[in-house]
């Protein structure tokens, strides 16, 4: 038998070593350690217990998300481990309900380790990244006409105050960013040690005057393998085109490096199109991101901004939250969203999970009900409501949690 309760920040060791058998990877590194601590402590935090031992966790993190047309309050769940002795108990799903219980933010989000999970609890794929390689070893120059302002590099303990303003507006423009404080950038985005591969350098950090900026680590050339020297950029964000030219060209000016790799990298990225030889830039993957959930369905459709005006009657399902589910009047006009309960025939049918993929706008609802996945009843409606959750640029979170 198991005891779902609160997990005590005194029994924070015992999260650490859980996560460490159910995702495989050591504990003992203290950086690293003590970064995960700092992560839990802020977290709203359920434990599953047989006896005084944690058997099975799930935290959630208080977050601020990025949405068309502003931000949410968003709980970014994280650790969420079961003992390898103690599955197929009951115990996820008990923690995942105690979990809805106790946090009030109107969106919840996650990173997936197995996909298959966590539709059944809402959650839908909201967004994904591309991973990007460009050749650099023979001159790489845009297309278009890079910013000729100067370049700077800022040391590490100036980089959170100059990056935050760039940052914040690059949050902006795309939906699915998280908000940072300065601890955030200093323990997540700057950390000395690259989580992947501790052979890469520390951080560096470049900025164009106060239009854009790009974080990137180096690694020198293997001579046993020939391994070419390698620039790994963890982020790079410009408030123009010409401003993103100009920072991949400098990436790809760097002495003793032939390749520049982007692990995460938004799935519209300019760089393919910027490029004058377009043979230089490969996108080696794609992979689902952020899984999303709408913990308060209306509150979370009328904070959201829209494209243009949407008058639809959805019918949802929702297992875990019933809260969500039945039939519900979506009016958009141009200055406000109203999500009311309705007796009313729905002109779609759908699930919460789906609801999740579409909200930020990186899924086309037309595609589900193309599907079958979403039922239209009344046709033309998952277009018109996908014209009304168009965003400009595809949603993309750059920050795990």
């Amino acid at each position: 038998m198991f005891e779902v309760r609160e997990v005590p920040e005194s029994d924070l060791g015992q999260v650490v070593e859980l996560a460490a058998i159910a995702f495989h990877e050591r504990d003992d590194e203290e950086e690293d350690r003590e970064r995960h601590l700092w992560l839990l402590r802020q977290a709203v935090r359920v434990g599953a217990y047989e006896g005084d031992r944690l058997v099975g966790f799930v935290g959630s993190v208080p977050l601020r998300i990025s949405v068309p047309g502003g931000s949410l309050p968003c709980g970014g769940v994280t650790d969420v481990v079961v003992m390898p002795t103690h599955r197929r108990r009951g115990i996820l799903t008990a923690m995942m309900g105690r979990l809805w219980e106790v946090i009030d933010e109107p969106l919840a989000a996650l990173y997936a380790s197995e996909a298959t999970i966590y539709g059944r609890y809402g959650f839908g794929s909201a967004n994904r990244f591309s991973e990007i390689e460009v050749h650099s070893d023979k001159p790489w120059e845009p297309r278009i006409e890079a910013d000729p302002r100067p370049l700077r590099m800022v040391s590490l303990e100036e980089a959170p105050k100059v990056l935050t303003p760039l940052y914040e507006r690059a949050a902006a423009r795309r939906p699915g960013q998280i908000h940072r404080d300065e601890e955030w950038w200093r323990r997540w985005v700057l950390r000395s040690k690259d989580f992947w591969d501790e052979n890469l350098t520390q951080p560096r950090v470049v900025v164009l005057e106060d239009a854009g900026y790009v974080v990137y680590r180096t690694k020198e050339e293997d001579e046993t393998t020939g391994t070419p020297g390698v620039v790994q950029v963890m982020e790079l964000e410009g408030d123009s085109p010409a401003v993103e030219a100009a920072l991949w060209r400098y990436l790809a000016s760097i002495d003793l490096t032939r390749r520049i790799q982007a692990r995460s990298r938004p799935v519209d990225d300019l760089v393919q199109l910027l490029a004058a030889d377009p043979d230089t830039v490969r996108v080696r993957n794609t992979w689902q991101a952020l899984w999303l959930r709408l913990a308060d369905l209306p509150a979370a459709l009328e904070r959201r901004g829209w494209a243009e005006p949407v008058d639809v009657v959805l019918d949802v399902a929702d297992a875990r939250l019933p809260a969500n589910a039945g039939r519900w009047r979506l009016r958009v006009t141009e200055d406000t969203a109203t999500c009311e309960r309705t007796d009313a025939s729905p002109d779609l049918s759908l699930d919460v999970r789906e609801l999740g993929a579409v909200y930020l706008g990186g899924t086309p609802l037309t595609a589900l009900a193309r599907t079958g996945i979403v039922a239209e009843h009344t046709p033309g409606t998952a277009q018109r409501l996908d014209r009304s959750l168009n965003v400009p640029l595809a949603p993309y979170t750059v920050d795990d949690f």
